[in-house]
């Protein structure tokens, strides 16, 4: 990490008037990797990390990498929850009130917008037969006072829990909204546990399903099961509440709650934890959150409950569509905050609507100001970080691919599989995924015809690789010198050998797949194509060349995803594969159309062209499967990539993939068959766009970010 990037920090830090511990509580960056941020003695920072300091410092992120200070981001679609399960004691509800209030503060210093308690979080949720006391009743009506008049100035919304009595004299197990001091809402419990541990209905009464109003502290506010509450500056933030034991039976609140519209629901619990529970717990919420597709946010107590017969251990969980945001496993922390995203759901749901409208529910609306995103998606969205995970992954998706082709080559019954090796990361994997099926079917690699053909621009190195690793297979291995051939089709059609255009490149990719074709046709063959989706998605094939094939096993594989398969293999491969594999990643990324430098390098560099793929798996992955706007791919790349691009190439290389993406879609309306991997699919059956669509507004609205973000 440079000095000027640690000088800008610590200047921040001074212009802040903060300490290192505050800032180190505020980021929720631990002390001691603040203290070697701010020292310099870390070589390289998280961009997350640096990202939560430049938020609680106030400054870009962009002005800590280049000393320049850009405006700050819009909203992006992203709002900050937090599960907090607090110091309690129970039935003492002044002290709960202060240390509500007390965390609600600390959190909105955080940036926090929606901090949520446990299930009657002002009382303590074990209070028995207390309930039934009047004093504690009112103790609780002060303090939920108390709480009112000390967050008024706070934007955010709190849901604390407390016993209710309504004008009809039954007595509930409640939710209570608040935002700057306001009770936007009160939502009764709707399932009572009765069972084991828990007797709630011998002290609360069960709602019924219509929504009414109740008078707190001289006000007339809504009361109901139904409540939909709308963040009108921010019309996409929509969330309902249940309480605990609603999300442990079937026919769940939450489920009516995403139906009429919500895409955040509040969980206020009290879950006492038994061995094992956490993990179906957290499995639960993870379901709910993903079959309704919704951000659920669960918020359980902690220790402090009375330990008479059970213990709480404080499990916080934050998920978004069936992935874990943020969790506090039981007995740690009791706190987890998360960015989530309602702009990702909104668009998830436009695919999978819900059907109709559930009726009876009450709109409540309020005002609340949402700032810019902090969050850090992961650069490599197609490669996860945690080395387990990615192995397991690597071993499902081989499994896929080569079931995929072993189905194809059982049917077609060919005798051969036919695939052009060049000694590119690609046509390795593909070759590999080969080998994986024909053991599948209990047949040799000698029918595997690895055919390398060396034309203009094919160097020493990768066509050593080519035939070292086919070799190394036992396949079947034909190097066919199509220079002649090529040579003569050039002059056949009037073109200079001097003119090195995209017919000259052309030509030999096109070459080459008559070669691999007819050698099919002769041998009873199928012809694998070796194209990724990266490629796809720029177009970067030629059309009816290397485009084309009778069966693409790449053709869903991202190139990030490509690199991450071909090292897995090489280190679960006897030692002469993996030696080869791992110097084919090492070998720049090249289609070796152009003749080599003079001194036998590669002349012709793919990621110099058209970019790096690691962003352009990004903008893919972004654009695609997230569904965001130029805008806000923009905007949280720059957080990804905070310390490897800068704005200016993050502008360049998304302008030059959106043109691309729009530009080549004909090539991938007559792609060959080949099997979907994950959610991201460009094939003809899973990517629905016209030919001629033109990319017009996503290039305008990219340039008019960029502009906006450089004033």
């Amino acid at each position: 990490m440079s000095a000027s990037i640690v000088n800008r920090l610590n200047q921040a830090k001074k212009d802040k008037k903060i300490t290192l511990a505050q800032l180190s509580e505020q980021s929720g960056v631990s002390l001691g990797t603040v203290y070697k941020i701010m020292s310099g003695a870390l070589k390289t920072i998280n961009p997350d990390k640096l990202a939560k300091l430049a938020n609680v410092l106030e400054v870009d992120v962009d002005y800590l990498l280049k000393g320049t200070k850009y405006k700050t981001m819009p909203y992006l679609g992203l709002v900050s929850i937090a599960c907090i399960s607090p110091s309690l004691r129970v039935a003492d509800c002044p002290y709960n009130t202060q240390q509500i209030v007390k965390e609600a503060q600390k959190a909105y210093e955080k940036g926090i917008k929606i901090a949520l308690f446990p299930e009657l979080s002002i009382t303590g949720y074990s209070c028995g037969d207390l309930f039934f006391q009047k004093a504690l009743r009112d103790a609780a009506l002060e303090g939920l006072q108390y709480i009112m008049q000390n967050t008024s100035e706070l934007d955010m919304v709190l849901a604390v829990g407390m016993p209710i009595i309504c004008d009809k004299g039954k007595m509930y197990n409640a939710a209570v909204i608040l935002h700057k001091g306001n009770i936007l809402g009160v939502i009764p419990k709707t399932n009572l546990p009765n069972y084991n541990e828990f007797f709630e209905k011998r002290i609360f009464a069960a709602p019924n399903n219509e929504n009414n109003t109740i008078r707190l502290f001289g006000k007339d506010v809504p009361f109901g099961t139904r409540l939909l509450f709308v963040d009108d500056m921010h019309t996409d933030i929509r969330f309902a509440v249940e309480i605990c034991e609603d999300v442990w039976v079937s026919d769940s609140p939450s489920n009516t709650h995403a139906r009429a519209g919500a895409n955040i629901v509040l969980n206020l619990s009290t879950s006492n934890d038994t061995i094992n529970k956490g993990d179906y717990r957290r499995d639960m919420i993870k379901m709910q959150s993903g079959k309704n597709n919704i951000i659920y946010a669960y918020c359980s107590s902690g220790p402090d409950e009375s330990t008479s017969d059970t213990v709480c251990g404080g499990h916080n969980i934050i998920c978004e569509y069936g992935q874990v945001l943020a969790e506090c496993k039981p007995f740690t922390t009791y706190y987890a905050q998360a960015e989530a995203d309602v702009n990702f759901i909104e668009n998830e749901r436009a695919k999978t609507p819900h059907g109709a409208l559930p009726p009876g529910y009450t709109t409540v609306h309020f005002d609340m100001q949402v700032g810019s995103t902090t969050r850090c998606y992961n650069p490599m969205p197609f490669v996860p970080s945690n080395p387990t995970e990615l192995a397991e992954r690597c071993e499902s998706a081989l499994n896929i691919l080569a079931h995929g082709l072993k189905k194809r080559i059982a049917h077609t019954n060919v005798k051969t599989l036919v695939i052009g090796v060049s000694g590119g990361t690609d046509s390795t994997l593909a070759l590999c995924i080969c080998a994986k099926a024909l053991a599948l079917l209990g047949r040799p690699n000698t029918d595997i015809v690895s055919v390398t053909m060396p034309c203009f621009g094919t160097t020493q190195r990768t066509l050593n690789n080519s035939i070292a690793l086919a070799k190394a297979l036992g396949t079947t291995v034909r190097k066919i010198d199509i220079t002649k051939a090529v040579t003569q089709h050039l002059k056949d059609i009037g073109h200079d050998l001097k003119t090195h255009d995209v017919t000259y490149e052309n030509a030999q990719a096109r070459e080459r797949t008559q070669v691999l074709m007819d050698i099919a046709n002769a041998t009873n063959g199928l012809v694998i194509g070796t194209g990724d989706m990266s490629e796809l998605a720029l177009g970067w094939a030629t059309y009816n060349g290397d485009h084309m094939s009778m069966y693409g096993v790449n053709s869903s594989v991202p190139k990030t995803f490509v690199k991450a398969l071909l090292n897995h293999i090489a280190h679960n491969s006897p030692a002469e594969v993996g030696k080869v594999i791992l110097d084919v990643l090492d070998t720049p990324v090249s289609p070796e159309l152009l003749p080599p430098t003079k001194q036998g390098k590669i002349n012709q560099v793919t990621e110099d062209l058209v970019g790096p793929y690691e962003l352009h798996d990004y903008f893919l992955y972004m654009l695609v499967r997230k569904g965001f706007t130029p805008q806000k791919v923009y905007y949280l790349a720059k957080i990804s990539f905070a310390q490897k691009y800068s704005h200016h190439e993050i502008y360049k290389w998304m302008r030059k993939f959106l043109w691309r993406f729009f530009s080549q879609q004909f090539k991938r309306s007559c792609t060959p068959d080949g099997v979907k991997l994950g959610s991201v699919d460009l094939s003809k059956h899973g990517f629905h766009i016209p030919s001629d669509a033109v990319s017009q507004v996503w290039i305008d609205q990219l340039a008019k970010t960029y502009e906006e973000d450089c004033q």
